[in-house]
């Protein structure tokens, strides 16, 4: 087995792949310490790879202009296929839906509350005219100027510590951040219990496909690491995602396409909400379906084409030009 024999050639030590973002770091050290407490691995004998990736790289302009899809992942999924990582821990929401040939998502952990915080204002209705929004998603922009076609939307690039600073040396009005992030940094009760932000819901600020979930991706040959990381996987999280992430390649949506959804089981059932919507928010079409957890990809698949249809042929091309 090629991974045991390299566990065996490195001292036994697992090595999980990461970018270099706090929150980053925060994901990988909990996927650790989760492979610790399963019994997986022994403490000490995983470390965490830091691995340069060029969505990190470039910050002078959006994300959305360079276009292409895994900016957050390309470089790190190398290295899983050359074998100088064992794992790579990603936010999933990060993750395209197409794979390079010979990696899987083996393993989902539990799913962190996946809304959004404003913060700047108590809800997007309190934010001042022609005030101006701090965000690098077009997801967020575009429902932003939906629901207020008066505000500005400005780019705000960096992990979430450089964007609260710029938003308090007065670079936006308002920002928003995903909650799972605060909290897996440890910053959401000081942050939103101190009265400057506030918990959007997804009626108002539908979320990113499969926002707050982290996932582990391995090479699918592996048996040995399969074995390693799947007491950590969470069913309810891989049923949830995997309607969002078929819904979004029935889009065959990339970071310049304002998407939003969330799927949420219930017992042996499944509740999923979507949208998609022009990038100036002039426009928001929307849909949902409910069914059995055992039909999460038909139910995502279905939505998206739904959506493909009704939103039409322009909104397609106005991604693609």
């Amino acid at each position: 087995m090629a991974t045991q024999s390299m566990n065996n050639q490195h001292g036994g030590t697992v090595r999980v792949g990461t970018r270099g973002s706090p929150l980053a770091l925060a994901q990988a050290n909990d996927v650790i310490a989760r492979l610790i407490a399963a019994g997986s691995v022994a403490p000490g004998g995983a470390e965490v790879s830091v691995i340069s990736v060029v969505g990190d790289r470039i910050q002078d302009r959006p994300l959305a202009e360079v276009g292409g899809k895994g900016l957050f992942t390309k470089e790190i999924e190398q290295a899983l296929l050359d074998g100088t990582i064992h794992m790579a821990v990603h936010s999933m929401k990060d993750v395209p839906t197409q794979l390079p040939d010979g990696l899987e998502i083996a393993c989902l952990l539990p799913r962190e509350d996946p809304r959004d915080v404003l913060f700047g204002a108590k809800s997007i209705g309190d934010l001042g005219a022609g005030a101006v929004v701090g965000t690098s998603s077009l997801r967020r922009g575009a429902q932003i100027k939906h629901l207020r076609p008066d505000v500005a939307v400005a780019s705000l690039r960096g992990n979430v510590q450089t964007r609260l600073k710029k938003l308090q040396a007065g670079e936006a009005d308002a920002t928003l951040l995903a909650l799972a992030g605060l909290r897996r940094l440890g910053l959401a009760d000081t942050l939103i219990n101190d009265g400057s932000a506030s918990i959007l819901e997804p009626s108002e600020m539908l979320p990113a496909v499969a926002q707050g979930a982290v996932g582990i991706e391995i090479r699918s040959d592996d048996t040995f690491v399969r074995e390693l990381v799947a007491p950590l996987n969470d069913d309810q999280t891989r049923v949830a995602v995997s309607a969002e992430r078929a819904l979004l390649a029935s889009l065959d949506g990339s970071c310049r396409t304002p998407i939003a959804a969330l799927a949420i089981p219930d017992g042996d059932g499944l509740w999923l909400r979507a949208a998609v919507l022009f990038p100036d928010g002039r426009q928001r079409f929307d849909t949902e379906r409910r069914g059995s957890v055992g039909d999460a990809l038909a139910l995502g698949s279905d939505a998206g084409s739904e959506l493909r249809k009704t939103a039409g042929p322009e909104l397609f091309e106005s991604w693609q030009s």
